[in-house]
């Protein structure tokens, strides 16, 4: 994936960055979708991404790394933040084979795990399928991305 960086911002009002995401976000709690904002997209942007990704986890799959939890795309730009458990957007087939967000469950004893929340702004609105896999939406959105940023929120299982 092509890194476009950019005066965007990533947040949520759940966790701070590199902070401890809380136990109802996670496999362990609720699994509820986080709620994410972001600020100073481009102005060319016409849609957004948003990618949750673990590049701790010990799986190696399709030339990749890590694990995909929550793929959301056909995000409009009138959107520029989530809710808690949302509803917005298309969802993409995340690495637990089911559409939609699951949230942080390492393996036990397997130490501290960083999840990478990135948005993507993208200057071409988007009308993708449902169930798409990762490298199915960078396939098609690298070629629109204009800037992108990234949360990060912790999460370990003694």
């Amino acid at each position: 994936m092509a890194f476009a960086f950019s005066k965007m911002q990533v947040a949520s009002p759940a966790f701070r960055d590199r902070g401890e995401i809380p136990i109802k976000y996670t496999g362990e709690g609720d699994d509820l979708s986080p709620p994410l904002s972001w600020s100073n997209p481009p102005e060319e942007t016409r849609s957004f991404a948003v990618i949750c990704h673990d590049p701790d986890a010990p799986l190696v799959q399709h030339g990749s790394y890590g694990f995909v939890h929550w793929l959301l795309y056909n995000l409009p730009t009138a959107d520029a933040s989530l809710k808690e458990a949302t509803s917005a957007g298309t969802r993409g087939r995340n690495d637990f084979n089911r559409n939609g967000y699951g949230g942080p469950m390492p393996p036990e004893g397997h130490g501290l795990h960083h999840y990478y929340f990135w948005v993507l702004a993208l200057d071409k609105a988007t009308a993708l399928p449902e169930g798409i896999s990762m490298s199915e939406l960078l396939k098609q959105v690298e070629p629109h991305l204009i800037a992108m940023n990234r949360l990060i929120g912790t999460y370990r299982r003694d």
